[in-house]
């Protein structure tokens, strides 16, 4: 099996909801197993991961790849430590602040860290709604989990 070859094609497959980010970058494609592709979604009731799935199997056809089953796997569970260091920096060009474990956020706009939650839900479940003090635009925050 083509395991560089795959995982190029996988490379260009964007997340749906954060088209800048690919399903690699984001970290939801876990590696090959015996003619398997192993995905595990963000969290179980995301629901993006159906319309994942499918792109992910147009993708392996048209290079090619039909031969390939796709297996979703919810353990271990997907954690935001599994997003690429690129894939983070693809979120905050994007205007999204990438999942940091630490209690200051910052502003992917100007790069002001006097921000604030102003929602715990932002435009999807994944995401909660932060603004800036400085610039005073809001943006998403990716949730840590």
């Amino acid at each position: 099996m083509d395991e560089a070859g795959i995982m190029a094609v996988l490379a260009e497959v964007p997340d749906p909801e954060i088209p800048v980010i690919s399903v690699v970058d984001l970290g939801i494609v876990r590696g090959l197993e015996e003619g398997r592709l192993i995905i595990t979604p963000t969290y179980s009731g995301c629901p993006a991961t159906a319309a994942i799935e499918a792109d992910i199997r147009a993708a392996l056809d048209a290079a090619g790849y039909r031969a390939v089953k796709i297996e979703t796997r919810l353990t271990p569970p997907w954690s935001t430590d599994m997003i690429s260091e690129a894939g983070k920096a693809k979120l905050k060009a994007y205007g999204i602040a990438p999942p940091e474990r630490s209690d200051t956020v910052e502003c992917p706009q100007c790069g002001s860290t006097d921000t604030r939650e102003i929602s715990r839900f932002g435009s999807t479940p994944c995401k909660a709604q932060w603004q800036c003090n400085d610039c005073l635009e809001p943006f998403d925050r990716f949730k840590c989990h």
